[in-house]
């Protein structure tokens, strides 16, 4: 009997030290989905262009969804995060969205040309990109382009991690792209 004893406690010590193993993340880990480690604190990059907006689209991936900025020349700055609502440039109006929570999105370029043109013309500044049956994006809305920085309101289901970043191309052109996973 002391036996059996013995070994089921030293069973038992076995399976603690295997599940303190198996269930330990490494310091400093994120928790990850789709082998994503993003987060959902503020992005920013401070530099800014004279390249003007000429598009904004959304596309849909397997664990994320997808909002770009297209530029008419070099890849400029911008501020991404969460906030409690989005608000129009200049005036602080509220932008309405639909959603579980809102990312206000700034690109630091205008969405006019050197003469006051405009160069991006959205057919509607509520809905400036159909998201309809997206994972995560509920809405994409206009906040307005003043003083060589463009405002987005992005409605999502929650607050999901983001990135950030900025690509070279097509041709002169440049990008900033924003990705929202689709779970944490």
């Amino acid at each position: 009997m002391r036996r059996i004893f013995s070994v089921l406690v030293a069973l038992s010590a076995l399976a603690t030290m295997l599940t303190l193993v198996v269930t330990a993340a490494p310091a400093g880990s994120t928790p990850s989905y789709c082998g994503l480690v993003w987060g959902s604190l503020p992005e920013s990059n401070p530099v800014g262009t004279t390249a003007a907006l000429t598009d904004i689209r959304s596309g849909r991936h397997e664990c994320f969804d997808r909002l770009v900025f297209d530029l008419s020349g070099p890849v400029s700055g911008y501020h991404v995060g969460y906030v409690d609502r989005v608000t129009m440039d200049g005036s602080g109006a509220p932008v309405p969205l639909r959603g579980g929570a809102f990312l206000s999105v700034a690109v630091y370029a205008p969405a006019y040309d050197s003469s006051g043109n405009s160069t991006y013309h959205p057919t509607d500044r509520a809905e400036l990109t159909g998201v309809t049956g997206y994972n995560t994006f509920r809405q994409v809305a206009w906040a307005g382009s003043f003083e060589g920085q463009t405002t987005v309101g992005l409605g999502v289901r929650a607050r999901l991690p983001f990135r950030v970043f900025t690509l070279d191309g097509p041709g002169s052109g440049s990008r900033v792209v924003l990705d929202v996973a689709h779970y944490w």
